[in-house]
């Protein structure tokens, strides 16, 4: 088990990370999935053997609770169809954490229960706000899970210039579940599970 890593350069390359992959050209993507809520594309990853995902919607609602409700604390758990349990395990200033989450099993178990520690960083981006994190080799691996690993992941999430009550939420995700998966299980999955989070998140918005 590694020592946590000192938080402010963590955050620093975290969110640079992301804002490189914000500028990534349209022309390199390829679109995986389509919904009333969201879009999704993907495009090979550079730091794993999967893929980068981009997922993209507008949100009726403004940036700072669609943000409150998607970093760690607790509206999450209640709305995420695919958290089963969150704990904050460490808290450093400058909005940062580390958290250690399970996700359910997907596809009719084919994908088992996973677990994930992560570092957490929320900050300022443009007009609205950039919540992100990646996982850390940290705390010891639950029975019954296995560990995954995300790449640096995030949402960008900015309000329309003419209607200022709703947001422009986009994500980046590369999550490596690890374990002996077939890879058309895992893309099947991941595409889904960003549909699914759009539309879950619009349903916990409005109540």
């Amino acid at each position: 088990m590694e020592p946590l890593p000192s938080a402010a350069p963590l955050a620093t390359k975290l969110r640079n990370t992301l804002v490189q992959y914000h500028g990534i050209a349209d022309s390199e993507w390829r679109v995986a999935k389509k919904t009333k809520d969201a879009m999704v594309w993907r495009k090979p990853s550079e730091e794993f053997s999967g893929y980068l995902y981009k997922a993209q919607g507008v949100v009726e609602d403004v940036t700072n609770r669609i943000v409150d409700h998607i970093r760690p604390g607790p509206y999450r758990l209640h709305w995420d169809s695919l958290m089963t349990t969150m704990d904050i395990m460490e808290t450093f200033e400058e909005n940062c954490c580390v958290m250690r989450y399970t996700t359910a099993g997907q596809l009719w178990n084919i994908i088992a229960p996973r677990e994930f520690v992560d570092f957490s960083y929320t900050t300022n981006y443009e007009d609205g706000l950039l919540t992100c994190g990646i996982s850390l080799d940290y705390g010891e691996v639950r029975p019954d899970f296995v560990r995954g690993f995300n790449h640096p992941c995030g949402w960008f999430c900015v309000p329309l210039k003419d209607y200022p009550n709703h947001s422009l939420l986009t994500g980046y995700i590369q999550t490596e579940l690890r374990g002996m998966l077939p890879q058309s299980a895992v893309d099947t999955a991941m595409a889904s599970t960003l549909a699914n989070f759009y539309s879950d998140l619009k349903k916990a918005l409005k109540t």
